[in-house]
């Protein structure tokens, strides 16, 4: 007993809530408190969303616009400072002594295992003197532009002799410095500028050991004018603070910073605390600059990057994605707070709108459910002026003109039997017309006057499908039957001057067609084509179907149609029954365009302006007509045949 009283109890509910759902059961004061509330609530909060969107966008847009600002600025600050190197490796090479040097003029340093080796241990003592003055000048030289630009560690340079001259620097292992990869870099670059990056594994060293991640290195080689040889090259150190000054002080956020890394992905700077040491060259799309979203440790980071033109560098902006704006904060609470103060005072005017409208309309209600069990001398009685009121009033009125109705209905009944009475009679005139023609066919018969007999056959076949029992639609073969019969009445009054050629295909032969449309367009074809030009015509129809359209086409070799004659019968096809409404206020009778206005009215009105008539004519040359029908497989119930004609 208990599992039945909840099963009944759950059916119940569940009866309830689909009752709910069907929107169209609910009562009239449900309804309007839900259309109340979307038309009050759904728009604010809509509104809230879009709005709450659009600032996060326009925010995030902006972020993004002014760090890639930032980022540009950084990196033209990088390329000034690189443009300054590459300058100071020009003006190395524009001195004599260096280019002396670089010759083999003057001698140089060399690694410890090589040194007092070679030709220059035989050289003169005062010669000994002479280069160690020069090369003492020349580390002079070098030493006034690390005093002039302070963040230069050191300047090295190397001969192709492997000789070497610096104002820091120094071999500390033996071994030629040719060999070392940042020489071979400059010279297969042949005296193009090229920054490499953080030392790695040199042979040469500074007096103050910086550490590889305190210098960034440049290189550029000498190339000889005449002979396009490498002579030496330039290795210049850059102390890391250069590049850190330029991106530390700038901060995103509350935690997000700037780093510089390599185009490869090797890190050029990242200051302490970074979220990432190092970010792999997969995650930058292979773009001059951009914006992209990795996790990283289960925290989402937004990436801002912009390329150095001279470098190739990139400059990183990292920080997190969870750290909004304050203002869109604010917004956002404002606009949870407007919402709010919406949602409940919506509430409350839904309540009472929908009570104030809906009570009045139950009241009446009540009274058309009286009248509608069959009491009609109920009346509204209510002053109200608004549209509940006259309502009430209209019901009154229409109560009243029930009772006038119900004794108009049964006057209606006894005319239309009356009406129905006479149909019946009308029908007796085409039996009359068939029995007649019949008659005359086989006394022509009798007589063997065969022409005659085949004419009155014919014409009497034209009118029984014409009449067609009262149908507008009839089967195809009925139709060609009909224009067939009319071309034979046609044929006895030109006789050869007329020449016919029909064709039906096998799909075409089993449709439905709307009647009498190829006898309007074959009489044209006769009167106003063949008749008014010399010789024989020849008038050919064709029934096919193409693209799901049954086509009707008529064409005839006559006088055809000037073009102005054929613009205005194609403008009066376009609007066909305002075209016969100027006929006949006209009184032009059955005009040569009337037929086809005809057939063309009848057409839209049955079909729809997607079906019709085209029109196609050359004057001299002959006219063309094509019937756009749709395709009818079955009659359709309203022209269904309903019995039949007997003679």
């Amino acid at each position: 007993m208990i599992i039945m009283r909840n099963r009944n109890e759950m059916e119940s509910w569940r009866e309830g809530l689909l009752r709910w759902l069907r929107f169209g059961d609910l009562p009239l004061r449900y309804k309007l408190v839900i259309l109340f509330l979307m038309i009050g609530i759904l728009p604010s909060i809509a509104l809230g969303v879009l709005v709450n969107w659009t600032v996060n966008r326009i925010v995030d847009q902006q972020v993004t616009s002014n760090t890639i600002q930032l980022i540009g600025k950084v990196n033209q600050t990088l390329d000034n400072d690189m443009e300054n190197l590459q300058n100071i490796t020009y003006l190395i090479g524009f001195d004599q002594r260096i280019e002396r040097f670089l010759n083999g003029d003057i001698q140089g340093d060399r690694p410890a295992a090589e040194a007092g080796g070679g030709s220059r241990a035989l050289s003169q003592p005062s010669q000994v003197k002479q280069d160690n003055e020069e090369n003492y000048e020349i580390k002079r030289y070098l030493q006034g532009y690390t005093t002039l630009y302070p963040e230069i560690a050191s300047i090295l340079l190397v001969n192709r002799e492997g000789e070497y001259i610096s104002n820091e620097m120094y071999a500390r292992s033996p071994g030629s410095l040719t060999g070392e990869a940042w020489y071979r870099e400059a010279v297969l670059n042949e005296g193009i500028f090229t920054v490499l990056g953080h030392p790695v594994d040199r042979k040469v060293t500074t007096h103050v050991h910086y550490g590889d991640e305190e210098l960034v290195s440049v290189v550029r080689s000498f190339v000889d004018p005449d002979t396009r040889e490498v002579t030496g090259a330039v290795l210049i150190d850059l102390k890391l603070r250069a590049v850190a000054r330029a991106v530390r002080d700038v901060t995103l956020g509350k935690s997000g910073y700037l780093m510089v890394t390599e185009a490869g992905g090797s890190s050029i700077y990242t200051p302490e605390d970074s979220l990432i040491p190092a970010i792999p060259p997969s995650w930058l799309p292979d773009k001059e600059g951009g914006a992209v979203i990795r996790e990283v440790n289960g925290e989402w980071l937004q990436l801002i990057y912009g390329t150095s033109s001279f470098t190739g560098w990139r400059t990183i902006g990292v920080f997190p994605t969870s750290e909004s704006v304050y203002e869109v904060r604010e917004i956002r609470f404002y606009m949870i707070c407007f919402l709010f103060v919406v949602c409940l005072f919506g509430v409350a005017a839904s309540y009472t709108l929908s009570q104030s409208i809906s009570r009045p309309i139950w009241q009446l209600m009540s009274f058309m459910q009286k009248a509608e069990s069959g009491d009609l001398t109920i009346r509204y009685w209510g002053n109200r002026q608004d549209e509940v009121g006259m309502l009430g009033r209209s019901f009154n009125r229409m109560l009243q003109q029930i009772r006038k109705l119900m004794k108009l209905s049964e006057l209606r009944e006894q005319q239309k039997r009356e009406a129905e009475l006479r149909s019946l009679q009308a029908h007796i005139r085409p039996h009359f017309l068939y029995n007649t023609l019949d008659t005359i066919h086989w006394m022509a018969r009798k007589k063997g006057a065969d022409d005659v007999s085949d004419l009155v056959e014919s014409l009497s076949r034209l009118f029984r499908i014409g009449l067609s029992k009262g149908e507008d639609i009839i089967p195809m073969p009925d139709e060609w039957m009909h224009i067939s019969s009319y071309l034979q009445i046609q044929k006895t009054r030109y006789r050869d001057r007329l020449q016919v050629e029909m064709y039906v295909s096998p799909e075409a032969e089993k449709l439905y067609v709307l009647k009498l449309l190829l006898q309007p367009m074959v009489e044209n074809a006769i009167y106003h084509g063949i008749k008014a030009r010399r010789g024989p015509g020849r008038i050919g129809i064709k029934a096919e179907v193409s693209e799901d359209v049954l086509f009707l086409s008529i064409q005839d070799d006559g006088a055809g149609m000037a073009p102005e004659r054929l613009a205005e019968l194609r403008k009066q096809l376009a609007d066909p029954v305002a075209a016969m409404e100027g006929h006949s206020e006209q009184g032009t009778g059955r005009s040569r365009s009337y037929g086809m206005l005809n057939v063309q009215a009848r057409l839209r009105l049955t079909f729809g302006h997607k079906y019709g008539i085209t029109l196609e004519s050359t004057e001299g040359k002959g006219t063309r007509v094509i019937i756009a029908h749709p395709l009818l497989h079955t009659l359709p119930s309203s022209s269904g045949h309903d019995g039949s004609d007997s003679l």
